[in-house]
């Protein structure tokens, strides 16, 4: 526990629950602000003990949460945004299992079986059967690859045109051609790279990472070539946009959120504290209990 204002440590609770945490806000009934993390358990422990403290929502956790919002529905969209550019989605043996994976997790679920038992059915971990179940469709688990730079990409446009021209031509041919014309790669990287049919299909050059960026960029920072691809992007799939669940999140704790942006309060200081503290109870190598551990934090 530190002090908002003056950053100094006030104490050290004995554990993260919250019923300790509401022990200790009502001894200290003059406390009026109250940072905290995203977790409704202590916002309902600070509402019972101090219904009048105004709570601030950690600032950093609301940026931090909006980008990975923003992008994860990028993700889910490839398939829509990926259309628009022309860019290949996978369609080897990897999507057909997904594909797969995404139809036997939701038959499970419409039979009424739990997750859990899901995981245990089809031997997967909890988290990815929650991804499964998450997707309304299956497409929605299809992604648009990002493939590395090649030694074959100089040689793409030659590599179209030929198979363009003769879609039986060998694959040792084309590879004596570029060899002809300057590559120094190998016969597997080639075979692999038309395998991942790279040769036949334009490279997109934005990525759901970069796309993320551009959506949450301010319209004034936004760089002149990018505004053209985004909003023709957002007009091909202007779902991608619509962050449901992260803003019904925003709305029950509708208050706290107005405060973090709005006050001078913040929760950071005691991130930074949290470290210190990790760094402590590893130098003690769990040799002395809790008392001496909370008086070397205060004191330290």
């Amino acid at each position: 526990m530190i002090d908002a204002e003056t950053h100094e440590r006030i104490d050290v609770l004995p554990d993260r629950t919250a019923d300790t945490l509401e022990a200790w806000l009502r001894k200290h009934p003059c406390v009026e602000v109250v940072c905290r993390d995203g977790s409704t358990t202590y916002a309902e422990a600070i509402r019972r003990a101090l219904p009048d403290a105004v709570q601030v929502a950690d600032r950093w956790h609301l940026w931090h949460n909006l980008c990975e919002a923003a992008l994860s529905e990028v993700k889910a969209h490839s398939t829509c945004w990926a259309a628009e550019l022309d860019a290949p989605i996978y369609d080897g043996p990897r999507a057909q299992t997904t594909l797969e994976r995404w139809h036997q997790v939701h038959d499970l679920l419409e039979k009424g079986v739990g997750l859990l038992e899901c995981v245990r059915r089809l031997q997967l971990a909890l988290n990815t059967v929650k991804r499964y179940a998450r997707a309304d469709r299956p497409e929605r688990m299809l992604r648009a690859p990002r493939y590395r730079a090649s030694l074959v990409d100089p040689y793409r446009e030659h590599l179209r045109r030929r198979r363009a021209a003769d879609p039986a031509v060998p694959v040792q041919h084309l590879f004596e051609e570029i060899k002809a014309l300057g590559f120094t790669g190998c016969l597997n990287l080639l075979h692999k790279y038309i395998n991942q049919g790279r040769a036949g299909a334009a490279r997109s050059h934005v990525f759901p990472r970069r796309l993320a960026r551009m959506i949450l960029a301010r319209p004034d920072n936004l760089k002149a070539e990018h505004r053209g691809p985004l909003a023709r992007l957002t007009a091909a799939c202007p779902e991608m946009t619509h962050l449901h669940a992260f803003t019904r999140g925003l709305d029950r704790d509708r208050d706290a959120v107005i405060a973090a942006l709005t006050l001078p309060y913040s929760n950071g200081p005691t991130k930074g504290f949290n470290t210190k503290t990790k760094r402590i109870a590893r130098q003690m190598h769990g040799r002395a209990g809790s008392t001496l551990l909370r008086h070397r934090i205060l004191l330290g």
